[in-house]
């Protein structure tokens, strides 16, 4: 079961709150997970609302070092003695910026003593556990998201291009979770050996403010085409980081192979 606790999103506004953040529980038969921690402690006020307990959660993965998807993990700390950190290493030691709107740092504050001794830092791809399966260094064959251009990373005392060299993704039993997929997602696809019967996160392709996508129609339907024919039994399921018109546009292919999420939503799985 997946359920989603933190997304800009929601069908049920005065039931969950929002934020430009990302937080997944995912419950499999022997495991619970929280992937990304959203930007603040919001997903726990959602949980909450669900029922939840998350002081039972066995692993946090953090997909990468930007503080959307990790700004909540403090707060999940605070609740949670057991769990495991699972994270780049780049993404807790690296310095990261937008200048989207200006010039801003758009790094987390790592609580790096909660996280002292339980933290399994992920520099190459590998296996956590049975079934838990991370990929790291993605490599970049196919174009990345245009809305990447605007990332950047402190380096030798300047900014230089973010290369995502922080960011994973995460296979466990068929789902496919891409964080954010700066990498791309076709990347991402390419760099999982194993079969997928949905994907779940967002794609960043993002809605210019000038009411376009940063990438053409064209390119966004050759795209949907591109993921149709290469996984046309897939459910590709996005929000917080794609726009609506990227999204519509999408669909196009996809038809009902690409469906939105939001905060409170449950989302089961083939193996549920």
């Amino acid at each position: 079961m997946i359920t989603i606790l933190s997304d800009n999103r929601t069908a049920e506004p005065g039931v969950f709150r929002t934020e430009h953040g990302l937080a997944v529980l995912l419950q499999t038969s022997t495991r619970q997970l929280l992937l990304d921690t959203g930007a603040s402690g919001l997903f726990v006020h959602n949980a909450r609302r669900l029922g939840l307990d998350l002081s039972g959660i066995d692993y946090v993965f953090l997909s990468h070092g930007h503080a959307d998807h990790a700004g909540g993990l403090s707060a999940f700390l605070q609740g949670n003695s057991r769990a495991q950190v699972i994270v780049s290493p780049e993404a807790v030691e690296g310095r990261f910026y937008s200048d989207r709107g200006g010039l801003h740092c758009i790094s987390p504050e790592w609580p790096v003593g909660q996280m002292k001794d339980r933290t399994l830092y992920v520099g190459e791809s590998q296996s956590i556990t049975a079934g838990i399966h991370v990929i790291a260094r993605i490599p970049q064959t196919h174009p990345l998201p245009a809305g990447d251009r605007h990332l950047l990373a402190g380096r030798d005392g300047g900014y230089v291009p973010d290369d995502f060299r922080h960011e994973l993704a995460l296979y466990v039993d068929g789902l496919l979770f891409t964080g954010c997929a700066h990498s791309g997602l076709e990347n991402i696809l390419d760099a999982c050996p194993w079969p997928v019967h949905t994907v779940l996160g967002g794609f960043h392709l993002l809605d210019a403010r000038d009411g376009e996508s940063y990438e053409s129609a064209e390119e966004l339907e050759a795209l949907g085409a591109r993921l149709k024919a290469r996984c046309p039994d897939t459910i590709f399921y996005t929000s917080h980081c794609t726009g609506d018109i990227a999204f519509q546009t999408l669909r196009n292919a996809l038809g009902d192979n690409l469906r939105h999420f939001s905060c409170g939503m449950l989302i089961g799985t083939p193996l549920d």
